[in-house]
């Protein structure tokens, strides 16, 4: 097993990361339809797109939006 792989039953969270690292980089808060439209460009997979989309509208500090979908940022 190297360090890159994600742990059995558990999701490889580091694509979710780096997007979220990469779009909050210079700003406080970012809207769902930003996060959404940067994931759908970056290819994330189906499950974390859905459960982006599920995300009520609204503004998100990246520690928010980290709990909410399960990444690491913050």
């Amino acid at each position: 097993m190297t360090d890159d792989a994600s742990v059995a039953g558990e999701p490889d969270t580091r694509a979710l990361n780096d997007l979220l690292n990469d779009i909050y980089r210079g700003q406080e808060r970012v809207t769902q339809a930003q996060i959404y439209r940067r994931a759908v460009a970056a290819d994330l997979p189906a499950d974390l797109l859905a459960r982006i989309d599920s995300l009520p509208e609204g503004e998100y500090a990246v520690d928010e939006v980290s709990d909410l979908l399960g990444g690491s940022v913050g």
